[in-house]
């Protein structure tokens, strides 16, 4: 009994330790001294640009399939554009979001993508027969590819390629060139 009662007041006096810890209220203390300074970030990246040019055929069912370059991580949060270079104006590059639709009288044409954490897909659909397309539509198209983190995506216009690119701090932009 005497054991018993013993162990009831250490209980009871370390619960009463920690109320009276956990409900102390006051003014907060002076501020820490500040930490080391961290690393720096992947060369101070948020987000990454490459290009990739791909020739649309029968033979490939007109669709080009590009990795992702090793020194890009694409994280599930991650927003992943692909654009299409249109035309050039003034020795300024035209970039249109994909999908991309051209109409040919009743005829469409899409320029579409998906992409995996590896690599990305571009693909020609519609109604046309993608056999009877002019080389201008099929040759020697340029995409860019966009990975953006997602908190950052919410504040510019992901419509917009100039927007991007100025956004990420990129003005250079690697292609690659896709033999299919």
């Amino acid at each position: 009994m005497k054991r018993f009662i013993t162990l009831f007041i250490a209980v009871l006096g370390t619960a009463a330790i920690s109320f009276s810890i956990s409900s102390c209220e006051g003014p907060a203390g002076p501020p820490g001294i500040p930490g080391p300074v961290g690393p720096a970030g992947a060369d101070g990246l948020i987000g990454a640009v490459f290009e990739a040019q791909i020739d649309f055929n029968k033979g490939n069912d007109y669709t080009g399939v590009v990795d992702i370059p090793n020194s890009i991580e694409v994280f599930d949060s991650d927003v992943v554009m692909a654009y299409i270079l249109t035309g050039v104006d003034g020795g300024t590059d035209i970039w249109e979001p994909l999908p991309q639709t051209l109409f040919f009288g009743n005829e469409i044409l899409l320029y579409g993508y998906d992409y995996t954490f590896a690599d990305v897909k571009f693909f020609l659909d519609g109604t046309i027969d993608l056999g009877t397309l002019d080389p201008l539509f099929t040759d020697g198209i340029i995409f860019r590819v966009a990975v953006i983190p997602a908190d950052f995506a919410q504040s510019i216009d992901l419509n917009k390629m100039e927007d991007v690119m100025q956004a990420l701090n990129i003005e250079e932009v690697s292609r690659l060139q896709i033999s299919n």
